[in-house]
């Protein structure tokens, strides 16, 4: 069974993407690892060099940034990483550049990628997700959140990054996949409040350009991670290689625990969710299969 990684990542320095615990966490698992650093205005390219890894395969892109519908330029730069890798590989493992695998995952993906390597009916494994908020000490527990994705797929050129690379899809159809029993620990919005004001200032230009995007720039002036829907404290531990950003974190939030704020909806199906154990009404972009 040969794995190769991939993801793709741009002004890594300047928005503060941990994508060097990124991939770094990927490799244990990875017989070959494409990195596509698209045209960055800092030291990306030169960041991702200094890992010094040989399974590192990186691959310079140039981002169409006229592609501004629904984020579509992330997909593209996603198809343009998986097509870089060769048929010898039987999975991909896909990491975006915020997304960091535990190394106590390691023998549940492995496991799961090698029980389903012959059952060509499955075309990906689910992760399950932990989205931290402001601080490694939080994490988001309201519904937009997505709970789960898929992060490995089979080399299958068929499969294509769906959307703004939310998720894979083949044409319109939803692949068929199983779950692993392994968590991803999506960091999207763990960076000091200046690094996140500018990150979403520059996702807001991958999708919205002239009056709209004027208006949304405008509105992005400030950024207090207490003005949150909703969260609890995250109790379990962090994969190893964040502990060096754990350690020099350089900022502080505390936020409280007990705020919900959410439209009334939301708040009837949060206290379903929490009731039977259940989400109602949930976005799947995959077919689980027995």
């Amino acid at each position: 069974m040969k794995v190769c990684g991939f993801t793709f990542v741009r002004n890594a320095v300047k928005f503060g993407y941990p994508v060097i615990e990124s991939i770094r966490s990927a490799l244990p698992l990875c017989d070959r690892m494409i990195v596509l650093v698209g045209n960055s205005d800092d030291e990306t390219i030169g960041l991702i060099h200094t890992i010094g890894d040989p399974k590192i395969q990186i691959i310079e892109s140039v981002w169409d940034d006229s592609l501004r519908q629904g984020g579509q330029v992330l997909a593209v730069e996603t198809n343009k990483a998986m097509d870089a890798i060769d048929k010898e590989f039987d999975w991909c493992l896909y990491l975006q550049a915020d997304e960091v695998i535990h190394e106590n995952d390691y023998s549940a993906i492995r496991n799961a990628m090698a029980e389903h390597l012959d059952n060509k009916r499955v075309e990906g494994l689910l992760f399950k997700y932990l989205h931290f908020w402001g601080t490694f000490d939080y994490i988001g527990i309201n519904r937009q959140w997505y709970r789960h994705e898929i992060r490995i797929i089979r080399n299958n050129k068929l499969i294509r990054s769906y959307r703004d690379a939310q998720g894979f899809r083949i044409e319109s159809r939803k692949l068929n996949v199983k779950t692993v029993d392994a968590h991803i620990f999506h960091y999207g919005w763990v960076r000091p409040p200046a690094k996140m004001i500018a990150k979403q200032r520059k996702f807001a230009s991958l999708y919205m350009s002239g009056d709209q995007l004027l208006k949304t720039e405008n509105l992005l002036e400030s950024f207090n991670y207490k003005d949150v829907d909703a969260v609890k404290r995250f109790k379990g531990t962090h994969p190893e290689v964040m502990q060096v950003l754990i350690d020099n974190l350089s900022w502080e939030v505390t936020i409280n625990e007990n705020r919900l704020n959410m439209r009334l909806r939301d708040r009837i199906l949060y206290a379903l969710e929490k009731v039977f154990n259940y989400r109602f009404f949930e976005y799947k972009n995959y077919r689980i299969v027995k």
